[in-house]
């Protein structure tokens, strides 16, 4: 349920980019599904299991839905999926799906058995991944470059997060609500609040986005 839900938001900021970029249906969905199920399938196959797609094409379909439904509605609302607004829905889609997929990586990679910080790092591949290869088609920076903000720094906060708490023996809710917590947390503080790493002294020019 985790991972679907995941796959859902993730859908939605691909969506939202083949918005802004006017892209057709088609468009619409592979932006959609190689964010959605990206970050999963290089884990998959680093783990050396069947991708989880394959085995369970519904999320690839719920891509493809969520994609086609946003099409819909830029077809028939011009401007609405691409204004301000939308740019800050898909800022905060991305981190809710970052801080989804932290956790299942995390999460699959506990239960493949490799050492916690494989764990993380999984989790940390998991979140970002996806969003690597959706603004690498889009012909965008990626999202992780834009700047000093904490993006695999959130997601690895997740994902550590999630192994410290799941080696305590807790609850597995509760160790799912605190590598969420972890992740989103740090990414919501960075948006909003601007915690960030310090800047690398020197010229500047070049660094926006």
């Amino acid at each position: 349920m985790l991972e679907a839900a995941g796959v859902v938001v993730f859908a939605l900021t691909g969506a939202l980019v083949a918005a802004r970029k006017r892209m057709d249906p088609f468009g619409f969905i592979l932006l959609a599904t190689v964010t959605g199920v990206g970050g999963g399938t290089l884990r998959d196959l680093l783990l050396d299991r069947r991708v989880f797609w394959i085995e369970a094409p519904a999320d690839v379909m719920l891509c493809a839905t969520v994609a086609l439904a946003a099409w819909a509605v830029a077809y028939a609302r011009p401007g609405m999926l691409d204004g301000w607004g939308a740019a800050r829905l898909l800022i905060w889609a991305d981190a809710a799906g970052l801080a989804l997929f932290a956790v299942v990586g995390a999460q699959k990679g506990l239960a493949a058995g490799v050492p916690a910080l494989s764990a993380i790092a999984f989790g940390a591949v998991t979140a970002t991944f996806g969003g690597i290869i959706r603004d690498i088609l889009a012909g965008d920076r990626p999202m992780l470059l834009w700047s000093r903000d904490f993006y695999v720094t959130a997601a690895a906060a997740g994902a550590a997060a999630t192994v410290g708490l799941a080696q305590t023996g807790l609850d597995p809710r509760l160790v799912m609500l605190g590598g969420l917590a972890a992740g989103f947390g740090l990414r919501a503080g960075s948006l909003l609040l601007g915690w960030s790493f310090p800047k690398l002294p020197g010229d500047e020019r070049g660094n926006s986005p």
